[in-house]
């Protein structure tokens, strides 16, 4: 099988694998100690994850805080509501649904508009009201990367907070000097079910989840030191490594542009992770296209909204219709793919593309 689904989740890194193992030994290894106990197995583990909030923020601006949650989606959450103030929360129309669901269930809300290329112009009207901007970094489904800086400038020249999902930037290029930020252990190598919200100093949220007070009086809940340590060796190895990869995904998105000469490109060619290829052509039965080639990983659009039969809203967003939205692919790759890889799926899906005589 060959896996270009890098949007939706990585491959877990060996570090971080082998980093996780010790915390999850048994009685004979005397690792698996609660973080919150005061005694020496639960001192150790409360040491790790320390060790390992470290390693996480190393990765950030300076002067903030790293809270450990459950994904991104718990992170935007906390961000979202637990924030306070008057006045609308505004998110661009190629948010995850992670942020505007939440942004729309939580009260007034405004959609910023994208153009063709996926990009959300920071000099469009804005409502006066808001209380807080998001605008995500690198977009998960077409790879459009945002001016992030000007957008910062945008919300505090008017009062309001910048939160960002950093999701699939995290570990692949700089973070903004945003208010908040949120990312995902198993989008950059780590393992799944941790994240985290990094909070500006100075930023104040209130409690979302009771019942313990852990993670700053923010977030309670028994940490796990085996996910946090896993989450905090990615991330020191995309640190490392953040220069080498971005080469190595470079080389690949421009293969496999020529070996896609003839399909054309969802979002913006220049302002782009080179690492999300989404594409298309008229007539494309991807349904079929899938079953011809079961054993490449590959996505019809965002994982989180899959089987729900709509077309992809980002891909409308940027002015798609219907019918061109459901005739695209999205290919995500990354560290560990290699170039025969990508040119063998290009082959297969040429091939099967071609047997539906397109």
């Amino acid at each position: 099988m060959i896996y270009l689904d890098y949007q939706a989740t990585t491959p877990l890194a060996p570090e971080a694998r082998e980093a996780m193992l010790r915390w999850l030994d048994g009685p004979e290894g005397s690792t698996f100690g609660n973080p919150h106990s005061p005694h020496r197995m639960g001192r150790q583990a409360a040491a790790a994850i320390e060790a390992a909030r470290d390693k996480v923020a190393a990765l950030f601006p300076t002067g903030g805080k790293v809270i450990f949650t459950g994904g991104a989606t718990e992170a935007l959450n906390l961000a979202i509501r637990g924030t306070s103030g008057e006045g609308a929360v505004a998110f661009s129309a190629i948010e995850h649904s992670a942020v505007g669901d939440t942004a729309r269930a939580a009260g007034a809300h405004e959609v910023l508009a994208v153009n063709e290329h996926g990009l959300c112009d920071p000099e469009q009207n804005l409502p006066q009201s808001a209380r807080m901007l998001a605008v995500m970094q690198v977009n998960n489904e077409i790879g459009a990367v945002q001016p992030i800086d000007q957008w910062i400038d945008r919300a505090h020249n008017m009062g309001a907070l910048m939160l960002v999902d950093g999701v699939q930037a995290y570990g692949k290029m700089p973070l903004p000097e945003a208010d908040m930020i949120a990312i995902s252990g198993h989008k950059f190598h780590g393992p799944k079910g941790i994240g985290a919200l990094w909070v500006r100093d100075g930023v104040e949220l209130n409690e979302m989840q009771t019942g313990g007070g852990q993670e700053h009086g923010l977030r309670s809940g028994t940490l796990s030191p085996a996910l946090i340590a896993g989450m905090g060796a990615a991330a020191q190895l995309a640190g490392e490594r953040m220069q080498a990869d971005a080469e190595h995904v470079e080389q690949l998105w421009n293969r496999a542009r020529e070996l896609f000469d003839g399909w054309t490109l969802n979002g913006s060619a220049e302002h782009r992770w080179r690492g999300s290829l989404n594409i298309r052509k008229p007539g494309l039965d991807v349904a079929r296209l899938m079953s011809d080639c079961r054993t490449l990983m590959f996505s019809a659009g965002s994982a989180c909204a899959s089987g729900s039969g709509r077309p992809s809203h980002v891909l409308k967003a940027i002015g798609l219709s219907d019918a061109e939205a459901k005739s695209s692919i999205r290919l995500g790759f990354g560290r560990y793919t290699t170039l025969e890889q990508i040119e063998q799926a290009a082959a297969m899906i040429n091939a099967a593309a071609k047997e539906q005589g397109l």
